[in-house]
């Protein structure tokens, strides 16, 4: 087993209406790595809020991400995907590559929720290098750096987790200490 304490993260991404201030999340995905060093995702669509505005809504975020305006109303409401996400995030920290971005995002879900927003969320390269020894960290981005992205917020979150999950099988296998 590793000394890097694996099991207090979970890796947050978000796919949003567009990159406008006044932006809303889409969907929200959220991996975490079992004692196996195997990923585990959850994903979601989300359905919008009455509040959200709709000149928010970019086509062009709608092709990236292949997620019409139409699939997401039949989507799961923000109650739900809030409540499912802080269930998963327990009192673990939030890791992500776009720190700024889930925050605003996650914000603006917990709000339509009508839930308080206590969740940590930290960046995933500055916390990458603040917990791995070097040895590890060619492996992680290696894997990062492999595969396209796929846009999608179960997938991208995925794929930071399994980077993680990857330096920490090469660490096992090598008996590196961080």
């Amino acid at each position: 087993m590793t000394d890097i304490p694996f099991e207090k993260y979970v890796f947050l991404d978000f796919e949003a209406s567009s990159l406008d201030p006044n932006s809303w999340p889409i969907e929200l995905g959220a991996s975490w790595i079992t004692p196996e060093f195997q990923v585990e995702t959850y994903a979601s669509l989300i359905k919008p809020s009455l509040d959200w505005s709709e000149e928010a809504w970019s086509p062009v975020s709608a092709e990236v991400h292949n997620i019409p305006r139409r699939d997401l109303d039949t989507a799961p409401s923000v109650e739900v995907v809030a409540r499912d996400f802080l269930k998963i995030l327990g009192d673990r920290i939030a890791l992500s590559d776009a720190p700024a971005f889930e925050r605003h995002w996650l914000e603006t879900l917990l709000e339509a929720a009508q839930l308080v927003n206590t969740v940590q969320i930290k960046d995933f390269d500055a916390t990458t290098f603040q917990t791995f020894p070097d040895a590890a960290l060619d492996y992680i981005y290696e894997r990062m750096t492999r595969g396209r992205t796929k846009h999608r917020a179960g997938d991208d979150s995925a794929k930071l987790a399994d980077a993680w999950a990857v330096g920490l099988r090469r660490m096992q296998s090598d008996g590196t200490k961080p």
